[in-house]
């Protein structure tokens, strides 16, 4: 059955400002904006990854006359990405069509759908390669490495201070990226050190911004993004009373990272998420939205594809914190 219905859809004029449209704010999303987006124009392929060491050595010496200069190079290895596609469609029917109130933009508001059903599946899956244990080469956790953030006594600027400096002597570089799960984020909000932190600090209010400066990265997320695995159900009265919600990432987590803005040669990167554009015109996200007839079943097809390979790409440069609060 179409969704929404059509008896939805012929609403009645005195009550078209209370329609409601629960779609996410695509700020709410995190994907995107921690590893570097490889747009690539084959479904599957190798790239480089070069080796640490031999980039925290030197073979460097003092120069006899008439001598060779020691002759130094690196090592090198290859991994695989292979672009899954993933997709799905909206269905607008002739009689819904026809029936249409004119406040109702059904291939908008399909495409919307279609587009949000794509972007919840992509951030899911970011979870689950990169927001987990057994990811990382450095993992801490809360209790047995650290007094949780959430407990009295606890000092998340000094963990973190910690967690950079053994950071840069694994790897050599700064980490300058933090991503906080909901829960984490609530606790450091009220937290004494913060708050006596930035009291002096205009109105004296916490904001994201106000903690990355503290923890000294360049940016800060917070994965508030939501999803509910309720079976989908043609009532929605009843689908919406048995749904309940969390968040997709652990809210209880935070993972510290080096990315670069782009992907780049010799430029390392905690993880890449490959896209592949060269599928049928499909944009740098990796991402396609088509509309096309359905005649057996008297409808327009508004159908959405994605295309993408998340990669840890070097373990080194990602540090995963669990049970950060309680």
């Amino acid at each position: 059955m179409p969704n929404p219905t059509q008896s939805d859809l012929h609403v009645n004029v005195p009550l078209t400002n209370v329609s409601l449209s629960w779609k996410q704010d695509s700020d709410a999303f995190i994907c995107d904006k921690i590893f570097p987006k490889v747009p690539v124009k084959h479904q599957s392929n190798i790239y480089w990854k070069m080796g640490k060491a031999a980039w925290r050595r030197t073979d460097v010496k003092k120069r006899a006359p008439g001598t060779e200069s020691p002759g130094v190079g690196w090592t090198a290895t290859t991994d695989s990405y292979f672009a899954e596609v993933y997709a799905v469609h909206s269905d607008v029917d002739d009689q819904s069509r026809a029936n249409t109130d004119s406040n109702w933009n059904l291939d908008k508001e399909a495409t919307e759908f279609v587009t949000n059903q794509l972007l919840l599946k992509r951030d899911m899956d970011w979870n689950a390669r990169f927001f987990t244990t057994g990811v990382w080469t450095t993992e801490y956790a809360g209790t047995t490495d650290f007094t949780k953030w959430s407990s009295a006594g606890s000092d998340p600027i000094g963990d973190v201070a910690r967690w950079q400096l053994d950071f840069r002597k694994l790897t050599g570089f700064k980490p300058n990226k933090l991503v906080l799960g909901a829960e984490v984020m609530l606790h450091l909000l009220q937290h004494a050190d913060i708050l006596d932190r930035i009291k002096w600090t205009q109105k004296g209010i916490i904001t994201e911004d106000l903690i990355a400066s503290l923890f000294n990265v360049e940016q800060l997320f917070v994965s508030y993004a939501t999803s509910t695995d309720v079976d989908d159900i043609p009532d929605a009265d009843v689908q919406d009373a048995a749904a309940t919600y969390d968040f997709i990432s652990d809210s209880k987590a935070a993972l510290m990272c080096y990315a670069p803005k782009a992907a780049a040669m010799k430029t390392p990167s905690a993880g890449y998420t490959f896209t592949w554009n060269g599928y049928l015109g499909g944009n740098s996200e990796g991402l396609r939205i088509k509309r096309f007839r359905m005649d057996p079943i008297a409808s327009d097809r508004v159908e959405g594809e994605m295309t993408y390979d998340m990669k840890v790409v070097a373990a080194d440069l990602g540090v995963f914190a669990s049970d950060v609060v309680v």
